[in-house]
């Protein structure tokens, strides 16, 4: 299989990047944030849940594979742990916001 060579791009073909415009009201922000949090500890609940299930079907005997079980934990392991880390930076950032004057 033969490998073509590689061209350089014209600086002309590289563009600015546009400024994104904002037109989101606070209000809808908030919303943003709640729905995209609310999908988040949904997703870890799912993992969870997964885990679970599989745990069980592999102790009542069912046809599942230890390996697979095992990754399903860790995996629901690694994503509870991430999730917990950001509740703590989100108290610390909170905090930090309280101790500030006005």
């Amino acid at each position: 299989m033969p490998i073509n060579a590689v061209s350089i791009m014209a600086p002309s073909a590289i563009t600015q990047p546009t400024k994104p415009t904002l037109h989101t009201t606070p209000e809808a922000a908030q919303q943003n944030f709640a729905a995209s949090l609310k999908d988040a500890i949904a997703k870890v609940n799912d993992q969870q849940i997964t885990s679970d299930k599989m745990t069980s079907k592999l102790i009542n005997g069912g046809n599942v594979e230890l390996h697979d079980v095992m990754i399903a934990s860790q995996k629901a392991s690694v994503t509870l742990n991430a999730t917990i880390e950001v509740r703590n930076k989100v108290i610390e950032a909170y905090q930090e916001i309280m101790r500030m004057s006005v």
